[in-house]
């Protein structure tokens, strides 16, 4: 701060000078006496002004609630509708399920080659890569693991032929983002279609997909009110390691009444099991997918449901978590 002399009160060494520097009478004759005067009030000191090479500080905004950073009307609206949909071909003809996790795969093989064409130049095949993927479903249904399988083996074979059409420049490099697509999407999402085959197949996709829901509400509930302490700031700086608790508890709480009820000869216990085991990769399989998209540069891989995004975007915690909810249903009640 600039330094400014205090300018000392009335009286003392001060009104001293004055009076010795003050003419005692007039200077000329003619000059009428003047009347006493009061001494001038003494200068008030001045108000410190801000230095010229720090500017004043720009007003801080008022800080903002917490907001969720989408459209919630619009995610509601379209959750509850994806929901009626899933249900009602779930529990009215199986066969119809089965188309509907085809046509989520054909559309989610879609919007990944597509992002990774726009923002990487790779050209994963899609056209093999659709057909084998919606095969893979239906193999998987009807013929179990091992036609999951060979239908795997075949999309492989088909992307590497369909490449060879095209310039082998990166060749390589485009045949393995396509195995790659071929292996996230439609093979994970088969061992729902495996789930399916069971004689109680439709409660156990419905418990599949009962826990993974939950465990994101729960995560995102309890991250968004108490979450403190980041749980991966470099993937994903919106995941909370409290919200990882939220989502093992809220899943295994789930996991124990859907056991109890929904599974036969389930146990409360297998449930508390089956709920940790989907918080841990539904987890995974989200931080997953946000790593794509962090490499990738983008937010959402689409745009075709409003308020979530793509398909993709939705499909990120359910890939994942499939064969884990299948493997531990078959060891816990077996294959049905």
């Amino acid at each position: 701060m600039p330094i400014v002399p205090d300018v000392p009160e009335h009286g003392g060494d001060q009104d001293e000078d004055r009076g010795a520097a003050r003419p005692g009478g007039p200077a000329f004759r003619d000059e009428p006496t003047p009347a006493a005067q009061p001494y001038p009030a003494a200068p008030q000191k001045p108000e410190p002004m801000p230095e010229a090479s720090q500017p004043a500080p720009a007003p801080q905004p008022a800080p903002q609630k917490k907001s969720a950073g989408r459209d919630l009307g619009a995610a509601i609206g379209v959750g509850v509708g994806l929901g009626v949909v899933i249900v009602a071909s779930l529990f009215v003809v199986k066969a119809v399920f089965v188309g509907v996790i085809a046509v989520a795969v054909v559309v989610g093989l879609w919007e990944l080659t597509k992002r990774l064409r726009e923002r990487k130049g790779i050209r994963a095949p899609l056209v093999p890569l659709a057909l084998g993927g919606a095969a893979m479903v239906v193999a998987g249904y009807v013929r179990g693991a091992e036609g999951a399988w060979v239908a795997m083996a075949l999309t492989a074979l088909a992307v590497l032929v369909w490449r060879m059409t095209e310039p082998p420049e990166n060749y390589l490099r485009d045949v393995t983002a396509g195995l790659f697509a071929a292996f996230y999407v439609p093979f994970l999402a088969t061992f729902v279609a495996l789930m399916l085959t069971a004689d109680d197949g439709p409660w156990r996709v419905l418990t599949f997909l009962l826990l993974t829901v939950v465990s994101d509400t729960g995560a995102y509930a309890v991250g968004w009110r108490f979450g403190r302490t980041k749980l991966a700031p470099r993937i994903s700086p919106g995941k909370t390691r409290e919200g990882l608790l939220g989502a093992v508890a809220f899943a295994m709480a789930a996991g124990a009444l859907c056991m109890q009820f929904l599974i036969d000869d389930g146990a409360w216990w297998q449930g508390l099991l089956l709920g940790l085991a989907v918080a841990a990769s539904a987890t995974l399989g989200d931080l997953g997918e946000s790593m794509i998209k962090r490499d990738l540069g983008i937010k959402d891989m689409g745009t075709l449901l409003p308020g979530h995004g793509g398909i993709m975007d939705r499909l990120d915690s359910l890939l994942p978590t499939a064969p884990v909810v299948w493997l531990l249903l078959v060891l816990f009640v077996g294959s049905g």
